[in-house]
């Protein structure tokens, strides 16, 4: 099933054009990169696909509900998110949580599944032995990492992350792929990452798009590579 299905989308910053009939999709129950140069419009892309910003032309469809039937749910985590400042009272623990309440449970107790969920999510970007933590004591990478683990924590069918791994060290980036993947193959998720071309990521993701210049024009063109 298709989360995002995006057909001939072409976009310009006032008069420049920038994206150009580019197409692209994302099914249930895979993980996909997308890459390319710097200044390559991978995040005017994805936030033209959210309708953040309006195509010239174009179809974009998301779907409005996941495999099971029921509504689909979106986590979006741009560049650089977090910018809680130092008098932010919340603690890490506190504002991961926060992302395990639906709209009808705001006065009900986590369950033991809950906690579960909300400590994995922080130890995926290695942060639960700072749970304690003010959010506003944190560095800005920190930050990041815990505005990652809260989208982790709401457990949506749709992850659409920004260079979510800025700052993380190899391993930590490895661990990070790894339970991606394992959320898209085991739990039916889909997601789309926007990532610096790194090596190793290639055995975790399903497949890799990437977005090149089209020779002789200053138009950027759309490329899929399996």
């Amino acid at each position: 099933m298709r989360y995002i299905d995006v057909k001939d989308l072409t976009f310009y910053y006032e008069d420049e054009p920038v994206l150009m009939d580019v197409n692209y999709f994302v099914e249930e129950g895979e993980f996909v990169i997308l890459t390319g140069e710097n200044g390559a419009a991978k995040s005017t892309l994805v936030k033209a696909t959210l309708g953040l910003l309006k195509p010239a032309k174009g179809t974009i469809s998301i779907a409005q509900t996941n495999a099971k039937g029921e509504k689909l749910s979106i986590g979006y985590i741009p560049q650089q998110i977090a910018s809680f400042n130092a008098g932010f009272p919340s603690t890490v623990l506190e504002l991961v949580r926060s992302g395990r309440f639906p709209r009808d449970r705001w006065f009900k107790k986590l369950t033991k599944r809950d906690h579960e969920h909300v400590q994995k999510a922080l130890e995926a970007v290695g942060m639960w032995e700072m749970r304690h933590k003010r959010i506003g004591e944190l560095s800005g990478g920190q930050k990041q990492r815990i505005s990652l683990a809260r989208i982790f924590a709401t457990d949506p069918d749709l992850f659409i992350l920004d260079e979510p791994t800025t700052g993380m060290d190899e391993q930590s980036r490895n661990e990070f792929y790894r339970l991606l993947r394992h959320s898209a193959h085991q739990h039916q998720k889909a997601i789309l990452m926007i990532t610096h071309d790194h090596e190793e990521i290639k055995k975790f993701a399903d497949r890799q798009i990437r977005l090149v210049r089209k020779e002789d024009t200053q138009w950027r063109c759309f490329h899929m590579n399996s």
